[in-house]
């Protein structure tokens, strides 16, 4: 027996007054103001150097083992379209047409490693978790698929494997985390052939990010993106343009984002709890739904093959009846013709006597000739 809309809703309410009853110490995945881990590594990105080249992609595709891409990297024209990263590209170059300016600027855009990062303050099963290193880690082992990271990023970095039914998983840039722990630099930073990206301690990038924007201010905007954005980030950037005027928001703040969320994430122990209860109750209407549709299926179509089946039968029948009365009627047609035919024929030998034989009249000609 089904349940109706209103006990279904019914059993929900009662369901989420029972968790936040029992469940009054539920936390935010995290809810403290994190300052980074000292001596953390990070990456700076002089846009003003980048020639929009594209090696970086061909060295973030190398060293993550990522399907080639549909157009290689030494195509240029894909830089006329804006992009983002995706399942199979951890980094991507975008080019700006500027007004005012002879020459266009580009942007690589990858995971910025947040120091308190959007994407681990919302995951409640702690499958993303920020490392001494300074990356953004990300565990697929403990992935739910829920997608909350993707909802949370500032950035709108994460990506989903979507053509992968099987094991799909987020998928972003990793600051090449297997490399820096070998003292290796990022694939990126190593064949950049401008040095527009440079790797160091978070630190030692502010450092050099203000000594260029100090020695060159005409050709620098005086900010260090990244540096506060949003508690501070891991990947950083100095342009040579406005940064609004590049796609990159200026209008995100100073404040962490798990200060942002934490209220909103404190319900979310309780809303995973239901989210099995949700998909239960769904799951158990929609089976009973397809049982009964599966009934009636069933028996329409055994109705229909019975009623055809009689059909077939009666069509049969006449049929047999029908080649039944036509073999008859044909052997009575042969008969009467085969009757009038003979009955032709002896009344023409009736009609016609039998003319006298040659050899009668041969046998009388000599004796007329004697005579003679």
């Amino acid at each position: 027996m089904g349940i109706s809309r209103r006990q279904f809703f019914g059993w929900m309410t009662a369901a989420i007054g029972s968790q936040v009853a029992f469940r009054p110490d539920a936390k935010a995945a995290s809810n403290k103001h994190f300052t980074g881990y000292p001596g953390s590594m990070g990456v700076l990105h002089d846009i003003s150097r980048c020639i929009g080249c594209r090696k970086c992609e061909a060295a973030c595709n190398q060293v993550n083992s990522l399907l080639p891409p549909d157009r290689p990297f030494d195509d240029l024209s894909v830089l006329a379209q804006k992009r983002r990263p995706h399942a199979n590209s951890y980094t991507v170059v975008n080019r700006f047409d500027l007004a005012g300016r002879q020459l266009p600027v580009f942007v690589k855009k990858q995971c910025n490693h947040c120091q308190e990062p959007a994407c681990v303050s919302a995951c409640f099963v702690k499958a993303l978790k920020k490392t001494k290193t300074g990356a953004v880690e990300y565990d697929a082992s403990l992935c739910v698929g829920c997608r909350y990271c993707m909802v949370a990023c500032p950035f709108n970095i994460p990506s989903y494997e979507y053509n992968n039914p099987l094991t799909p998983e987020v998928t972003k840039c990793t600051l090449c985390q297997p490399r820096i722990q070998k003292g290796l630099l990022p694939g990126c930073v190593e064949i950049c052939p401008k040095e527009a990206l440079t790797f160091g301690t978070r630190d030692e990038l502010i450092q050099i990010a203000r000594q260029r924007i100090q020695e060159f201010p005409d050709r620098y905007v005086n900010h260090i993106y990244g540096e506060n954005e949003m508690g501070g980030c891991n990947w950083m950037y100095i342009s040579n343009a406005p940064f609004a005027d590049l796609g990159m928001s200026e209008d995100l703040g100073i404040t962490p984002a798990p200060a942002l969320t934490s209220g909103a994430l404190a319900a979310v122990p309780v809303v995973v709890s239901l989210w099995v209860v949700f998909i239960n109750g769904i799951f158990a209407i929609s089976k009973r739904k397809e049982q009964v549709a599966a009934e009636e299926k069933k028996t329409a179509v055994d109705q229909a093959l019975k009623t055809e089946q009689t059909r077939l039968n009666d069509t049969v029948a006449q049929l047999k009846e029908k080649a039944k009365a036509d073999q008859e009627a044909a052997v009575k047609r042969e008969v009467k013709k085969a009757l009038e035919d003979a009955a032709k024929q002896a009344a023409e030998i009736q009609t016609d006597p039998p003319e006298a034989s040659p050899q009668s009249s041969e046998t009388t000609q000599p004796g007329k000739q004697e005579s003679e």
